[in-house]
């Protein structure tokens, strides 16, 4: 996942700087705000990984597994998450929009997608009662707001960079 992720945004990249040079700028920041999107989420991978690993055995440490756990929602669910994929989006979105590199319905997906992100930032300052609530940070809401666009997004730009590709290469 992580390493088809990687090629995505450097394929995002080139395709917009092939497409307007001078939007190379917005490209740059493109990739680097993927970058950090993906660092965010192997470093939550890894933190749910290590709670995982230590119930094998049967000598599980209650209070270490809470703190992996909550670190992971923290991460996943957080702020800081949050604003990091808004930026990603936006600036996918803006690139989209501007250099027509991708259709413009793919462009405009990222923005909504964004706008999604931003309004999921304050719920990580709500109190988390357990999973089942909607606006906390172990809510539903701003895991599906802020993580199911930005996939069907991802998707949609992939495949239509994959059909763009055949038919550039078919001139």
């Amino acid at each position: 996942m992580y390493v088809c992720f990687t090629v995505f945004i450097a394929g995002f990249r080139h395709l917009v700087r092939q497409t307007k040079r001078e939007y190379e700028w917005v490209a740059t920041l493109v990739f680097g705000a993927g970058l950090v999107w993906w660092a965010a989420t192997l470093v939550a991978d890894s933190l749910e990984g290590a709670a995982a690993l230590d119930t094998l055995g049967g000598m599980a440490d209650p209070t270490a597994i809470r703190a992996l756990v909550e670190g992971t929602l923290l991460i996943y669910n957080g702020s800081i998450a949050f604003a990091v994929t808004a930026l990603f989006m936006v600036s996918a979105g803006y690139a989209i929009v501007a250099t027509g590199a991708l259709p413009k319905w793919i462009g405009w997906m990222a923005l909504a997608s964004a706008i999604l992100c931003l309004a999921a930032i304050p719920s990580m300052y709500g109190p988390v009662v357990d999973g089942s609530g909607f606006y906390n940070p172990a809510g539903w809401g701003p895991a599906i707001a802020a993580n199911l666009l930005p996939l069907v997004w991802t998707f949609s730009a992939a495949i239509a960079m994959i059909v763009k590709g055949k038919a550039v290469a078919q001139k």
